[in-house]
């Protein structure tokens, strides 16, 4: 077997002798020799592939300790572990984008105070509704608007009511201020800590304070804006031009697996585990586990927002869900049907909904 001097192997594989020497020390790309005397090593030609493999998953940013798994699979599932891994990556980076755009504007705005996203005062019109359902003993879920604020949140565990009743009171502390535009995202991911608080506190007298927790979904209104906070599996969708669009994202274990391609969207809504969240406001002393979105969403006259819990979302097919939000002559109309619709479905879990149509203002001559 032809062995080659760890300079030369460094060469070949476009690998550092530094790198080389980390990799072995983490088992990453043990040389095929060591010399017992000088400590000097000696790699194979044949580990060239495993080294080009490492080489290459560094330049995509994975971590060593994943490499490090993928280097311990056969090819098929190396693949699929690759996939998964960029998956995360590109969700990570659209939030991320999404963040850079809202900065862009921001700035935009200060530079030039003339610059505004709407040519005539906008309102909000709303309505929102809450119902125990059909199965469930308690309604755990509250459901609010206003004329600031919209909030859907789903509690869970016991005390799940006073925790999802908490995380909607802390936010609409946020009602009675006057914030400028530029201050709402800080402003919102200070109330959604304050949210975190109020939750951990109603979990903390709990006998199981992990296992109590929260959804949330909501939006603050700034006149042209909605900033939008979401954790958990609570949704909210856009209804703009004739379609409805889902602008959050679901925090949960099936979710995650779509994302990796582990999943088909299709075999997602049969999952055993499709209810099982990532994230949620809860008495988990882990803070990555609470880490909401954050982001701002322009409005426009004629737009619809829909915010709902799942007891609503995973019962109610979504062409269904469009039909009602499309069709309905008002917000009061349309939360009466989407609940009656979930009941109509069996009412398996606690169905909240709030609809909110963005309509010009009407100003006094």
């Amino acid at each position: 077997m032809e062995l080659l001097s760890i300079g030369a192997f460094a060469r070949a594989s476009r690998l550092s002798p530094k790198a080389l020497r980390l990799y072995d020390e983490l088992g990453l790309l043990t040389p095929a020799r060591v010399d017992p005397v000088n400590g000097y090593r000696f790699y194979a030609r044949g580990q060239l592939e495993q080294a080009r493999l490492v080489a290459w998953l560094r330049r995509l940013g994975m971590p060593l300790a994943r490499i490090q798994q993928v280097c311990a699979l056969d090819a098929r599932d190396a693949a699929r572990e690759v996939r998964a891994y960029w998956a995360r990556v590109e969700a990570d980076t659209a939030a991320r984008r999404d963040l850079a755009a809202f900065l862009v504007e921001h700035l935009s705005r200060k530079d030039d105070p003339t610059m505004s996203s709407t040519t005539a005062p906008l309102a909000i019109r709303y309505a929102a509704l809450s119902d125990r359902g059909l199965v469930r003993e308690t309604n755990q879920d509250t459901a609010y608007a206003g004329s600031r604020l919209l909030a859907v949140a789903d509690g869970f565990g016991t005390g799940g009511a006073g925790a999802a009743a908490g995380a909607v009171g802390a936010l609409r502390e946020l009602e009675t201020d006057g914030i400028p535009a530029g201050a709402l995202l800080n402003a919102l991911e200070d109330a959604v800590e304050l949210a975190g608080r109020a939750v951990q506190g109603v979990a903390a007298a709990g006998p199981d304070p992990q296992k109590v927790g929260t959804t949330l979904t909501a939006m603050l209104w700034t006149g042209s804006q909605l900033a939008l906070v979401h954790i958990g599996d609570s949704r909210a969708y856009l209804l703009r031009g004739g379609e409805l669009f889902r602008i959050t994202h679901d925090h949960t274990l099936v979710q995650s697996l779509v994302d990796e391609g582990r999943l088909t969207p299709e075999e997602a809504t049969s999952h055993p585990q499709r209810s099982l969240l990532v994230k949620a406001l809860s008495g988990d002393p882990d803070p990555a586990g609470r880490a909401a979105d954050i982001r701002l969403q322009d409005a426009e006259a004629g737009d619809r927002y829909l915010l709902c819990s799942d007891g609503l979302s995973t019962v109610v097919p979504e062409d269904d869900l469009g039909r009602v939000v499309r069709t309905a002559a008002d917000p009061d109309g349309a939360v009466r049907e989407l609940v009656a619709l979930a009941n109509r479905s069996g009412g398996p879990d606690n169905v909240s909904c709030v609809v909110a149509d963005v309509v010009a203002e009407v100003v006094a001559a």
